[in-house]
């Protein structure tokens, strides 16, 4: 998930993910740029968490180089000391793999995510509710290989919408009509949805939707 608002800053605070999508960012720019020697094994720098103090944005992406299903429970508890510290600022976690994890007491400025690429991954909505008890969730869409269909959006707080980037062969390639179906159910429940930027050429300028919760402030 890249960062997508001047107020929502990337901090990779884990580096590493053992999941191995073929179409991940985050794995092609450790290649490029050598951050770890292994981006299968996470690693937490623990010297990042003064950032986390940082009151000039807003809100922070922690997982934009990593899933929350890798990160070690003594690393989540050093990251929630500082959320506690911090309560005006919204904290984003973002993971594939809901049902590796196992959260009971959370912050209430935590934002706690899933990925959802296909009709075949919305289950993991359902297990996102379940296994994470948080004050707020959020889904996002990105790549999309099909239409999702129905979705149970309850308890949802926010909508994220996207598609494939860089040009990996064979790479997935949103449609208009997936796209709108997330938003109209979206919007019968006044989620907020953010279309991100590379979803243009698909839609029309005109046609892209950027909101974000009232907690993210403008």
């Amino acid at each position: 998930m890249q960062c997508i608002k001047d107020s929502i800053k990337n901090i990779n605070i884990v580096i590493g993910c053992d999941i191995g999508c073929t179409y991940c960012y985050a794995r092609m720019n450790n290649a490029r740029f050598h951050t770890t020697d292994d981006f299968n094994i996470p690693i937490f720098f623990e010297n990042k968490l003064k950032m986390l103090d940082n009151k000039k944005h807003t809100a922070y992406l922690l997982t934009g180089q990593s899933d929350l299903s890798g990160w070690k429970q003594e690393w989540l508890d050093k990251v929630y000391e500082k959320m506690k510290e911090n309560q005006d600022t919204q904290y984003i976690f973002l993971t594939k793999r809901p049902d590796k994890i196992k959260l009971t007491d959370t912050p209430d400025n935590g934002w706690f995510g899933v990925t959802v690429t296909s009709s075949k991954e919305k289950g993991k909505i359902d297990i996102l509710r379940k296994n994470i008890k948080a004050k707020h969730y959020h889904i996002t869409f990105e790549p999309l290989f099909d239409d999702v269909g129905k979705l149970d959006l309850t308890d949802i707080s926010w909508v994220v919408i996207g598609t494939e980037t860089g040009n990996r062969k064979n790479k997935a390639v949103s449609k208009k009509e997936w796209i709108y179906n997330i938003y109209n159910q979206a919007k019968e429940k006044n989620i907020p949805v953010f279309m991100k930027e590379d979803l243009l050429g698909i839609l029309n300028e005109d046609e892209m939707i950027q909101e974000f919760p009232k907690e993210f402030g403008e």
